[in-house]
């Protein structure tokens, strides 16, 4: 038990790398041993997630370290759990379960490689999430990136090639731009641990400090592409609708991580103890999530799909938390937190329970019901169609009572955790500023208010041409496998509403560290060697 919790880090890591490896050595024709052994590993992982929240919530504000090779940092290794990190792994195993789960009937079958993938693309989510030095933040991006060209290309089919082609061309973009900014970094800096930098950065040189911020600036550009920042965020509504359920499922969270890696590099290395380089880009991330939002709305409004709307559903998302990171409020990043985990679920469910709907629609069914919607009814077909009382099959009313969950989800209605989440950040903005409020923050409130008043009306107008004036009139066909994931999903937003007064805590503990990351600092500086006492001895 000691092992374990030693290496308590260490193993979201290793766990996903061992086993996608060995599922890569077994034949694919052997698809029930292979989901097995993926789903035991996912569940193992939410268990290691489960126990990594609860030591670092134990006492204080407590960093789990890991010295890799028991070399002491800057000049290790080192990788570092906190209450963010641990939140994010843990979402990111819950959602691995359910997209497996769903794949089970139809998805695992459609292409090579399903299940490795999925544990490779884990692996590189647990490592960008744990990792404490940005070059290794680029190798598990990287690990991640490759993962999820694979799903993305998953099932093949002309539209989810082009689009799967857009988004890898995208991403070896950005790429790029993440190493030419690292480089910097390291070249003015001489370090690139997370913490060691935080240390240095307020004694960089004036004749140094512009190509700092340039190195930090075409770094920040590369996790704006990843978060889909507008106008950099052409591909993701495209791609996202194009991949399979599971995969999009997945991908609900890979969008997150751009976020991630803004919000905890922006509040340790140009917080308010960076000197002269403090509270550089916020302005960008405020105004550039701002612009997010309103183009995600419009899009939300515009959308005559519902795997598009979705993807802009997604946008919105992003450009809520982008502009919450760039007004650098504790209150608000508190907020923002219980949003990110609450619209990645839902976001995640939505994906799983789209491709269920659409089961019983004929092609062109979305067409037919703009046109319908344009122009009106033929009368005779009003004549002839006079009918009383609909019969609703029975899975279309499960189905259509977990779309109403969606829909209030993503608009930010209560009772559901949409609206604590959104109302937790909006009283953080308005709370939070000293005298008067400045324009920009009544701006995005309107923003906040006005995308989740546009996402009732998409959903609702999706869902009324759905469920109830349907031009098949047929049920789809659906499995008890494929629906429980979606009720797992949804159901755990449902804990978060039950369970908001507990969960916000935790997550004003998460701001609160994160504002002060002093404790992170010497932290992850001041972690002994094991077995090597401080002046440098063995101990035996």
């Amino acid at each position: 038990m000691d092992i374990i919790l030693n290496n308590l880090v260490i193993l979201p890591i290793l766990l996903p790398l061992a086993t996608g490896a060995l599922l890569f050595l077994l034949d694919d024709r052997l698809r029930v041993a292979k989901s097995t052994i993926s789903l035991v590993s996912s569940l193992l992982l939410l268990l290691i997630a489960v126990s990594l929240l609860q030591s670092v919530d134990a006492n204080g504000s407590v960093t789990r370290t890991y010295l890799l090779g028991n070399w002491p940092a800057p000049f290790g290794i080192v990788l570092a759990a906190d209450r963010l990190s641990a939140l994010m792994v843990l979402l990111g195993s819950i959602l691995a379960i359910c997209a497996q789960l769903f794949s089970l009937t139809r998805w695992s079958k459609a292409g090579p490689a399903f299940f490795s993938l999925v544990q490779f693309l884990i692996m590189g989510l647990s490592g960008a999430f744990l990792t404490g030095d940005v070059f290794n933040l680029f190798v598990f991006f990287e690990v991640l990136l490759a993962a999820s060209y694979g799903l993305a290309l998953h099932g093949s089919g002309p539209m989810r090639v082009r689009a799967g082609l857009h988004y890898i061309a995208i991403n070896l973009a950005a790429s790029m731009l993440f190493l030419i900014g690292v480089s910097l970094i390291y070249g003015v800096t001489g370090t690139l641990n997370m913490a060691d930098l935080a240390v240095r950065i307020p004694t960089v040189a004036a004749e140094n400090r512009p190509l700092l911020e340039a190195g930090m600036g075409i770094l920040g550009v590369a996790f704006l592409i990843k978060a889909g920042v507008w106008p950099l965020c052409f591909w993701l509504p495209t791609t996202y609708a194009a991949a399979s359920a599971p995969a999009a499922a997945l991908f609900a969270i890979m969008s997150k991580v751009g976020i991630y890696v803004l919000l905890r590099l922006s509040l340790l290395l140009v917080g308010d103890g960076s000197g002269a380089s403090a509270g550089f880009g916020s302005a960008l991330l405020l105004y550039g999530g701002m612009a997010t939002i309103a183009f995600g709305t419009i899009g939300v409004l515009a959308s005559q799909g519902m795997s598009r709307l979705a993807g802009y559903s997604i946008l919105v998302s992003s450009g809520t938390l982008l502009a919450a990171v760039g007004l650098g409020l504790t209150q608000v990043t508190s907020g923002a937190l219980f949003y990110l985990a609450s619209s990645t679920l839902t976001a995640s469910a939505l994906f799983l329970l789209i491709e269920l709907v659409e089961r019983a629609r004929i092609a062109g069914a979305d067409i037919l019901a703009v046109t319908t919607e344009a122009y009106g009814e033929d009368e005779e077909d009003l004549e002839t169609e006079e009918q009383v009382g609909i019969a609703i099959p029975g899975i279309m009313a499960i189905l259509g009572i977990f779309f109403g969950a969606a829909a209030l989800l993503l608009s930010g209605l209560p009772p559901l955790s949409g609206f604590i989440a959104k109302f937790a950040m909006l009283h953080g903005m308005l709370a939070a500023q000293m005298g008067a409020i400045p324009a920009s923050t009544w701006v995005l409130v309107a923003l906040v208010i006005i995308s989740g008043f546009a996402a009732l009306i998409g959903m609702t107008r999706l869902g009324i041409s759905t469920f109830w004036t349907s031009l098949e009139g047929a049920a789809p066909h659906v499995r008890l496998v494929e629906i429980t994931p979606v009720a797992i999903l949804l159901s755990l937003c449902l804990l978060l509403t039950v369970w908001g007064g507990p969960v916000m805590r935790y997550m004003d503990a998460t701001a609160a560290g994160l504002s002060q990351p002093q404790q992170y600092i010497s932290d992850v500086l001041e972690t002994p060697r094991i077995g090597i006492e401080t002046s440098g001895e063995a101990v035996h």
